[in-house]
């Protein structure tokens, strides 16, 4: 399987989420929701009929959660919060497979070495939308795309 920026980026983001006190549900919704609202945004948002799935339009219903000065539209679906893009809901079914199925085995490794390396960052870093990018993401994207598509190959 490949790794590409799309699922570090969606890892490290659910990381980011988890390491500040959202539950995990909550933090793989809002890593995957990152990740499409920041493909989309490198897109200029351009999709097809319908709301694209990176506009900023939310749920029917939804309101804003924000982590730090990062937002995202949320709903609550059985008690458990969870982030909305494109009037779609991120799930943990939609994470497992675009994120975590890439990763095959490989994933508790990954999820491990996520939470590790994100509590190494300031508390300040993790809240900063653009730190994070820069100071926590940025460096390691294409080492870590690289290396977990080689293990996970393996797996």
């Amino acid at each position: 399987m490949t790794i590409g920026r799309f699922q570090v980026m969606s890892l490290l983001q659910a990381a980011r989420a988890y390491a500040l006190g959202l539950p995990l549900e909550s933090a793989y919704s809002w890593g995957l929701n990152r990740a499409i609202f920041i493909a989309a945004a490198k897109r200029g948002f351009k999709g097809g009929s319908g709301a694209p799935e990176g506009s900023a339009k939310g749920a029917k219903g939804g309101k804003t959660y924000s982590l730090g000065d990062d937002m995202a539209h949320k709903v609550e679906e059985g008690g458990v919060v969870l982030f909305t893009i494109g009037g779609k809901v991120q799930t943990r079914v939609e994470f497992d497979k675009r994120v975590k199925d890439k990763f095959g085995k490989s994933f508790p490794a990954a999820w491990k070495e996520a939470l590790a390396y994100v509590k190494r960052f300031d508390r300040s870093a993790l809240l900063s939308r653009d730190e994070f990018f820069n100071t926590v993401y940025r460096p390691v994207r294409d080492e870590w795309a690289e290396r977990w598509s080689a293990v996970s190959d393996q797996a």
